[in-house]
């Protein structure tokens, strides 16, 4: 539909139309001895609608144009496509189930439904493999619920044992439209027998004993014994015998001892009994880290602060650093603790000193080889920093303090923090800090600047830079434990300030790689269901990235058995993906040839295999009636299609009517334009042919 817009008085439309006349008129007041009356009259009818078209086409009027879209009503299946499923549900009645879903789709869509068959992850699905590790429902509800945003969903039938792994109980979940459910599985309690969980430490140290705590759940053995067992390599390190309780669950602790530095796998498994469907879950695995020793980071004050309680607390959640505090008369460690080369990496607090204390101390520290981190204070003798050698300080003694608070360095990419540490930062209380005018290197990388009120300054608050080839950080100012404070009054937690310190110090105590090759997995630990990812980088003498090498990557299992790949780097992407790894414990090798000689990384990761989804094949028709009832839906089991069929066939799809309107100014539209051409063309046309020009 169209219709013609002109926002001006209509006096002007009359003047548009008395001007064409009068134009018109001025051509064809009388008939040329050339041609007819007829066509004299012909000529001022065109030449009157092209004027009159003209004069309102420069009035500016527009052209609203309406078009109705009819759209279908959605109707999602939403199916359980989860081991759980597989495992519960036998082959037979699985490829009945689909039938009964392509044939309910036809129906619906014969319907003039739009019907969608989507999985646990919100996706569609071309082909039906029950293979998905972990079942959240609630949000694959949600999911669906987003994926049609704006569209009419008139209903979701979801088909599931009402199993689920994580996420909410999907009965508790506020849906905008009826689900229909269709029970899968079997809602008999079977014997089982199934370790629901291993508690362990991921690190530990070599030679030393550490704990593995199993919790066994039992179905149907109430008062039997059974065996649960520990093995390393295949070979049973330990075994316990417990009798099953009433509630079923049993808790076993083993004590194991590290023996070799490495990552190792271990095994926890409860005897298989002859009752038993699902074996699948009798046996868990888990990888066990085994260091040489704890990084020692020495804690050096002159005097008692907050701050160094803070620092401590941080630095105490890395199982992996031995943290040794000295502060004279209130706590001391022995002077081994206070050599340089028994210590990793060393903090300063407020040292140097401004009354001299810990002077020589300190300044065995400050020309030492340790990693440092320096954290200045109203007490800190800033001497060092005057010194022209040193890569942050000041032009003059500053004597003044100032209130500043933390904004994140948007271009930091030396080590990550979390999406949302620039938000956290951001509404931080003040540090005290020295005010004056700073003098800053090329070589220094800040972390987190100085803001005063709303300006956010060039002078650096965290910064870290190398100094004689060695690493070293600086905090320009105190009160860090009012930063824990306030992310714990907002979060219940102070993991951004926690973990910005604890990658700070892991920072400074990794020794800078200078060779021209690295290779790297993207995380330490993978799942069997998703791809390892190698990252590799190149360089040249000068250290910049080079690309077109042949990268040469071998992987071998706990058994030895190597798998050999090669790859070309590009600069589209450094990355190399490796599919279908089993559970276990890997180590790798790369290789290339650079620089005219070969380089070669080594490392290792673990893929772990939970299965998650075979801890319970007992399926929950309560949770799926539940659901059904809340949202307005009916429940059915699997025997009852026929009967869902039934149901479904009464719904009516309602269509959403959209209007799109739109406006175009007059001069813009192309067949206003046409016509003007056309009229111009015939006026032309008949004026030559009887010899008016």
């Amino acid at each position: 539909m169209t219709q013609l817009l002109l926002d001006v008085s209509p006096a002007w439309i009359l003047l548009c139309v008395l001007t064409a006349l009068a134009y018109a008129m001025l051509l064809y007041y009388r008939t040329r001895s050339t041609w007819s009356t007829r066509t004299n009259r012909l000529l001022f009818a065109v030449r009157w609608i092209v004027v009159f078209t003209l004069t309102l086409l420069l009035l500016g009027f527009m052209v609203r144009h309406f078009e109705n879209q009819y759209e279908k009503p959605v109707f999602a299946i939403l199916l359980d496509n989860s081991a759980s499923v597989q495992y519960g549900v036998d082959s037979t009645q699985r490829k009945e189930l689909i039938q009964q879903i392509s044939s309910l789709r036809e129906m619906l869509e014969k319907k003039d439904f739009e019907v969608p068959l989507l999985g646990l992850r919100g996706n569609e699905l071309n082909e039906i493999q029950f293979n998905e590790q972990g079942t959240n429902l609630s949000d694959a509800l949600r999911m669906a619920a987003n994926r049609y945003e704006g569209r009419r969903l008139e209903a979701v039938l979801l088909i599931s044992d009402g199993i689920y792994t994580s996420g909410l109980s999907p009965a508790d979940l506020d849906f905008r439209a009826p689900v229909f459910t269709v029970g899968l599985g079997d809602t008999v309690l079977r014997p089982d027998l199934a370790v629901r969980d291993v508690l362990y430490n991921k690190i530990t140290y070599q030679g030393n004993r550490f704990p593995v705590r199993a919790e066994i759940r039992a179905s149907g053995f109430a008062g039997q014994t059974v065996g649960i067992s520990l093995s390393y390599k295949g070979r049973v390190v330990e075994e316990q015998r417990k009798t099953i309780p009433p509630s079923g669950y049993v808790q076993v602790e083993f004590l194991p001892e590290a023996k070799e530095e490495g990552l190792h796998r271990w095994d926890v498994a409860v005897e298989v009994k002859p009752d038993e469907l699902n074996r699948q879950n009798n046996r868990a695995s888990f990888f066990i880290e085994v260091v040489k020793g704890k990084r020692k980071i020495l804690l050096l004050a002159a005097a008692p602060h907050p701050d160094i309680r803070a620092l401590r607390l941080i630095l105490e959640q890395n199982s992996n650093y031995d943290v040794i505090l000295h502060i004279p008369g209130i706590q001391e460690t022995d002077n081994k603790n206070l050599r340089p080369e028994n210590v990793d990496v060393v903090i300063l607090y407020q040292l140097p000193d401004g009354r001299g204390r810990l002077r020589e101390l300190t300044h065995q520290f400050i020309k030492g080889p340790n990693p440092r981190l320096y954290v200045t204070g109203s007490t800190s003798d800033l001497s060092l920093f005057m010194q022209p050698s040193f890569p942050v300080g000041f032009e003059v003694q500053p004597r003044q303090f100032d209130e500043v608070t933390p904004a994140l360095n948007p271009l930091f990419n030396q080590f990550s923090l979390p999406q949302d540490a620039a938000a956290v930062f951001y509404g931080m209380p003040p540090l005290s800090v020295r005010f004056g005018k700073m003098r800053i290197s090329s070589g220094v990388t800040t972390v987190l600047y100085q803001q005063v009120g709303n300006v956010i300054t060039e002078r650096p608050l965290l910064a870290f830079f190398t100094e004689e080839g060695h690493k070293t950080a600086l905090l320009l100012g105190e009160g860090l434990y009012r930063w824990r404070m306030y992310e714990f009054s907002k979060t219940g937690r102070t993991e951004t300030v926690d973990e910005l310190f604890l990658k700070l110090i892991q920072f400074l105590a990794t020794p800078d790689d200078k060779s021209k090759f690295r290779c790297f997995t993207l995380k330490p630990e993978f799942s069997e269901e998703e791809p390892v990812i190698f990252e590799s980088q190149v360089y040249n003498d000068i250290y910049e990235p080079v690309y077109g090498n042949t990268i040469e990557l071998s992987i071998s299992d706990e058994q030895n058995k190597r798998k050999v790949y090669s790859y070309v780097l590009q600069p589209s992407s450094s990355r190399y993906i490796v599919e279908g790894l089993d559970e276990g414990a890997y180590r790798f090798s790369a290789s290339t040839e650079t620089g005219g000689r070969r380089e070669t990384v080594n490392g290792r990761f673990v893929v772990t295999g939970k299965q998650i989804e075979l801890q319970s094949l007992t399926a929950d028709f309560d949770l799926l009636r539940r659901l059904s009832k809340n949202t307005g839906g009916k429940f059915f089991t699997s025997n009852q299609l026929d009967a869902l069929k039934q149901e479904l066939s009464k719904s009516e799809a309602r269509y959403v009517m959209r209007s799109e309107e739109r406006y175009t100014a007059a001069l813009n539209v192309p067949w206003i334009l046409a016509l003007l051409i056309v009229l111009v063309s015939v006026e032309w046309f008949l004026r030559k042919f009887y010899g008016g020009y």
